[in-house]
């Protein structure tokens, strides 16, 4: 990883000797403490379109002066090694993490954004979760069946939905862990690999599911609900909806448990919940 942040680096012009790694999940997040500019490095072998299309369409936020986490000034994706690279301005954080509430507003103002320039692959849920289900190794044959049928009946279930709010663009993962508090005392975005076209619940429906299974509590999600201007789950869909995200994140990290083994024993147990029918259960943050 270091090597490939080096090259990087001296690709743009910056400075690389003092770092510190922020986060090692789906991607590496390094801080280059020298330049104050993060750097995030994609698995090899990511789609280097993705990336780039990312990165327009943050350019085209902060254009629009949307609340993200804007781009460094460098061209950009780099790619090293069939990893894309990208450069980030580093925002210090407190220790507090960023609350559902204050998630609200720039998530308002993403789904009520006029048609970027950009074009955004559709949101699918279920097509991932079908993706993740033939890339898992580490559940049994008759775990991984009964995650399949449960796919096949949301999916029959998801027919039935009714959506209530206009499709534009969303986040795809707004969470607390996706957005940082900006130098003003707001929040902005960051973390944009899932950005899609789609209808705004599925951004609503992340946030209600984060607050009651990673314990935060229903006054948490309340306060976001009441900022929004919508409670998603008083609408008739909430119950699918949520059933998906739940599913999605499940099979997306029993996909990456050969990458931290350690996880295994948390996705075992939100798989037992699953089969209890338990919407209660506080999850462990993979």
């Amino acid at each position: 990883m270091y090597q490939v942040l080096k090259r990087a680096c001296g690709a743009v012009g910056l400075a690389c000797s003092d770092t510190r790694l922020l986060r090692g999940h789906t991607n590496a997040v390094i801080l280059l403490e020298e330049e104050q500019v993060v750097v995030k490095i994609a698995r090899r072998g990511s789609r280097i379109d993705d990336v780039a299309r990312t990165v327009a369409f943050v350019r085209w936020l902060m254009d629009a002066g949307f609340p993200t986490v804007p781009l460094h000034p460098v061209a950009q994706p780099v790619v090293i090694d069939r990893h894309a690279i990208t450069f980030w301005t580093y925002l210090p954080q407190p220790d507090h993490p960023v609350t559902a509430a204050q998630l609200a507003k720039p998530l308002y103002s993403l789904h009520t954004l006029a048609t970027p320039p950009v074009a955004l692959p559709d949101h699918d849920n279920l097509e991932a979760i079908r993706r993740s289900l033939t890339a898992i190794t580490c559940l049994s044959e008759e775990t991984l069946s009964f995650l399949a049928g449960y796919a096949d009946q949301l999916e029959s279930d998801l027919d039935e939905v009714d959506f209530e709010l206009s499709q534009g663009v969303i986040q795809g993962d707004p969470q607390h862990r996706n957005a940082l508090h900006a130098s003003d005392g707001d929040a902005v975005l960051c973390d944009w690999d899932t950005v899609a076209a789609g209808h705004p619940e599925w951004d609503l429906v992340t946030v209600e599911v984060h607050c009651r299974r990673f314990g935060h509590g229903p006054q948490h999600y309340a306060a976001f609900a009441d900022a929004y201007g919508w409670d998603v789950t008083r609408w008739p869909g909430y119950r699918t909806l949520a059933a998906i995200r739940e599913l999605r994140m499940i099979t997306t990290n029993a996909r990456k448990v050969h990458h931290a083994p350690s996880s295994l024993q948390e996705v075992e147990r939100r798989v037992n919940g699953l089969r209890r029918q338990d919407s209660a259960l506080q999850w462990n943050i993979l």
